[in-house]
């Protein structure tokens, strides 16, 4: 499958299938779909699982400053 990242930019849909390529000027993150390895999980999965919450959150930020929104 794949990751999969749908951002907003502009009023246009840009995918991503490289969380690192992401631009940080986004409007708006639209799908946030990494792959996840089916389980079980070794302790290396599971740490990498984890970092995502880490990711997607750090999008929302940008997402929340750039409309003028505080959390």
């Amino acid at each position: 499958m794949g990751h999969k990242f749908v951002i907003m930019k502009a009023g246009v849909l840009f995918t991503y299938d490289n969380y690192e390529n992401i631009p940080h000027d986004l409007d708006h993150v639209i799908e946030f779909l990494p792959e996840i390895p089916p389980g079980p999980h070794t302790q290396e999965q599971h740490d990498s699982i984890e970092a995502w919450q880490e990711k997607f959150q750090k999008l929302m930020e940008i997402e929340y400053a750039r409309s003028g929104q505080t959390r």
